[in-house]
């Protein structure tokens, strides 16, 4: 059972309903005079759905400090509780993400049954290579799947086919391979070595992979090598993606590049080469900041959704990417933020979804720059609010999310049977 009871969200919504509904008939006017039906877009909204982060859960860090919160969650199966309360509040969030070892049980039969009980599946396996575990001999402190110490490079590859063997179990059908390899001195590492090493290892792990499953790699800038990354960019990304074959695609992070880099053009060249396999969610003002969704930069957001929804609109083949949340949250209760940034998330979707297709084509043809960005931006100004909370009150989940959660003071009350472990890291990201 979910901690938020179904009864005391409908309650919430009545408080607000009438006025939901006179919003989303004045919007659906207004948007019909552009011959839009505001019931197509209802549908979408009510349809998208976007996996969370089983680490996302938990108060996050930075190198220099953690503040935990109250009744943040132990283990798998209390995380799983508040992802359960997300999606009954967002009504957009039926998958979690788990990320092993931190998520690995004895019996994952037992978790798949819980995680059924929730109505929740479980999306992408994501391996942990970029920390030594307990015990654990073969250290991955100058590199995994790069490492130039061969026991080092097969822990890392027996991890990663540990990890779809546990992903199997919970129904999950892809891989997600972040290595944090590299170097943070010039001339320590020799760069096409490295690289080869990498491939070579990678290539283990995808002889490893079911026939329908994917291996999503996934790219970064820096840390914790800050001179070198063995997969820095997306350039290096699909470089290793078309070497190891079909099932491997790459993965945007879009915290993951510098400052400025035009990540919608990324996508699109991806998408071209059938080699998007899908998106790590946050938001960035300088780096891997890992902020909240739409939080910073909320057009680029929707610029991105525009060539999804581009190629969706075109059929481009083998176009199926999978969305995720990705963010550490310091100072938010990361229930609030998760909820936030999932909707955030599909407010570009459906934005996007406005833009004239066609009539951007005839402006993008004529070479008219001004009337194209106009048609943009017409899309990205429209308040599609009423949509989105149409969509959760028709679902049973909550017009006003946040406002819903905290009446109902679940933190406050999960807290009580979620003592804190003062020798427990937590959940969230260090």
């Amino acid at each position: 059972m979910t901690k938020i009871d179904s009864a005391f969200v409908k309650a919430q919504n009545e408080k607000e309903a009438a006025f939901l509904q006179r919003d989303f008939d004045a919007l659906g006017e207004k948007l019909s005079r552009d011959g839009i039906d505001i019931e197509a877009l209802t549908k979408a909204a009510s349809d998208f759905q976007i996996a969370v982060p089983s680490w996302g859960t938990g108060t996050g860090g930075t190198r220099f400090a953690r503040f935990p919160g109250i009744g943040e969650p132990r283990n798998i199966f209390e995380k799983l509780e508040d992802c359960a309360v997300i999606n009954e509040l967002s009504g957009c969030t039926d998958s979690v993400s788990p990320h092993f070892p931190w998520d690995k049980v004895d019996d994952f039969t037992e978790l798949k049954q819980r995680s059924d009980s929730y109505g929740l599946k479980w999306v992408s396996a994501n391996s942990n290579t970029f920390q030594d575990q307990p015990g654990q001999v073969a250290s991955f402190k100058y590199g995994s799947l790069s490492n130039t110490e061969k026991a080092s490079r097969d822990a890392a590859i027996q991890h990663n086919i540990d990890c779809i063997q546990w992903g199997e179990q919970l129904g999950t059908k892809s891989l997600t391979i972040w290595v944090g390899d590299g170097s943070n001195h010039p001339g320590q590492q020799h760069f096409q070595r490295a690289f080869e090493r990498y491939l070579d290892s990678a290539a283990e792990i995808y002889k490893a992979l079911p026939a329908d499953w994917e291996m999503h790699l996934e790219h970064k800038m820096f840390e914790p090598a800050f001179y070198s990354t063995i997969i820095q960019d997306w350039g290096s990304n699909i470089l290793a993606a078309m070497q190891l074959g079909p099932k491997c695609k790459s993965l945007v992070d879009l915290g993951h590049h510098a400052p400025n880099t035009n990540i919608e053009m990324i996508v699109a060249r991806l998408i071209q080469f059938k080699k998007l396999g899908g998106f790590h969610f946050n938001d960035s003002k300088y780096g891997d900041d890992d902020l909240d969704s739409g939080s910073i930069q909320p057009y680029r957001q929707f610029l991105i959704f525009n060539e999804l929804v581009d190629a969706a609109y075109r059929k481009e083949p083998e176009f199926d990417p999978a969305y995720m949340l990705d963010q550490s949250h310091n100072v938010t209760d990361p229930i609030e933020s998760l909820v936030n940034s999932a909707i955030e998330v599909q407010r570009s979707y459906i934005k996007a979804l406005l833009v004239n297709r066609e009539a951007l084509y005839g402006y993008q043809d004529a070479n008219d720059a001004m009337m194209a960005s106009t048609e943009l931006k017409k899309g990205f100004n429209t308040d599609v609010s009423p949509i989105l909370a149409m969509a959760r009150y028709r679902k049973g989940a909550a017009i006003s999310p946040i406002p819903t959660y905290r009446a109902s003071n679940y933190r406050k009350n999960v807290d009580k049977v979620r003592p804190r472990d003062p020798k427990a890291t937590g959940s969230g990201i260090i």
